[in-house]
Formats: structure tokens, sequence, C-alpha cells
């Protein structure tokens, strides 16, 4: 599979899509119009090997709710993902049995790679 969840309203996802220079079967999902489903999740998870690998403490959610306060579950982080958009982090890349989470140099530079060659 070859896609990109990431929020079009996001500079820095846009950013690192225009930086990716995508082949045209990139299938893009926008995950604030297009909300990520249980399917979806369980399919990043399997690749990720962790809810919380791809859920983002920097969400101002994350801070409003005071979660960094509570001992989140896997469970947990799955259920907040699913909840709101806001809890993913991202942009998350699926490219041929490959997961790349976050916009890190190092991920950006690795999904390159896996891309391009």
């Amino acid at each position: 599979m070859k896609k990109i969840y990431h929020l079009s309203t996001c500079d820095t996802c846009k950013r690192i899509i225009n930086e990716l220079n995508l082949p045209s079967d990139f299938i893009l999902q926008d995950i604030k119009t297009d909300s990520i489903t249980t399917d979806q999740i369980e399919e990043m998870h399997e690749l990720a090997g962790s809810y919380e690998a791809l859920f983002s403490k920097r969400a101002r959610l994350y801070k409003e709710r005071d979660l960094k306060n509570q001992s989140l579950t896997e469970e947990d982080f799955k259920n907040l993902i699913l909840e709101h958009y806001t809890f993913l982090k991202r942009p998350v890349t699926l490219f041929e049995g490959q997961i790349f989470v976050g916009n890190s140099k190092k991920v950006v530079e690795a999904t390159k790679q896996a891309i391009h060659g």
C-alpha cells in the first residue's frame, strides 16, 4: 500500500508531502475530513508495533485533558486516536509494508529513501 495520513491544514504535512515528491499512485487521506477507521488504525498498529508509537503527545487536547498525568494503556491510545484526528502523530506514511510516523528529519529522510531508493 502507498498511502499518507495527513492534515491538509497542517503546514508541516504540506511541506513534507511536497518534499517527498510522491509518485501519482499514492493515496492521500486527510484525517480531518476522512476519519481514520478501526481497520486503518489496526493496520498502522501492526506495522508500528504499538498505538503509543502512533500517538501525538504534542496535541493541544493532550495538554487540555491533562493526559500526561494519567496512565494510558494501549487501548486508551487507540481509542483517543479514533476519537479525534489530532491525536495521530502525523504524517503517517505506509509504503510497501513499511510505516513512517511523524515529521522528524530522520523519519522524513527514511521515507524518501524508501520511496525513491
